[in-house]
């Protein structure tokens, strides 16, 4: 079946919220989540849906069917705030496509070419391959380790 992609929107913060928590021993230090505890609470369908309601998020999501396959976010026009793919769909430019499609939509929104994220051990590889580069050494902070990145657009 064909991916669909689209904006996200209230109704999809449940499927957001499970496919997100059910990558959580990716994202964590301790594969059960422990020390994590503030960040997984960000995770919950009501804070997820307050977020796709707010005017500084914007989401993109992608579906195989009724499954939601993938989502990213960004804040403010320039923090990818989330890029997650499901298990399943790894490894076959999920990621990327919902990356540029957020991108896009970032930049139409004023973004003047700059993003940043703070990239998991896991996902460190896929923001390089993006263009993102470190801008900083890797840090531990709320049961989480990631490595501050950012990424220059040349002028359009």
């Amino acid at each position: 079946m064909a991916l669909k992609l689209r904006q996200g929107v209230a109704g999809d913060a449940a499927a957001i919220s499970a496919l997100i928590l059910s990558l959580q021993p990716y994202l964590t230090i301790a594969p059960d989540g422990a020390g994590a505890e503030e960040f997984l609470v960000t995770l919950q369908p009501d804070i997820i849906r307050r977020n796709l309601q707010a005017d500084n998020y914007t989401y993109h999501v992608a579906y195989d069917g009724a499954l939601l396959a993938g989502v990213a976010a960004v804040r403010d026009h320039t923090h990818l705030f989330s890029l997650y793919v499901g298990a399943p769909w790894h490894g076959q430019g999920l990621g990327k496509r919902l990356w540029h499609m957020a991108r896009d939509a970032a930049l139409a929104r004023g973004n003047p070419g700059a993003f940043t994220v703070n990239a998991s051990d896991f996902a460190q590889d896929m923001y390089s391959h993006l263009g993102f580069v470190p801008t900083g050494p890797m840090a531990e902070m709320h049961g989480l380790r990631f490595i501050p990145m950012r990424l220059e657009l040349a002028p359009r």
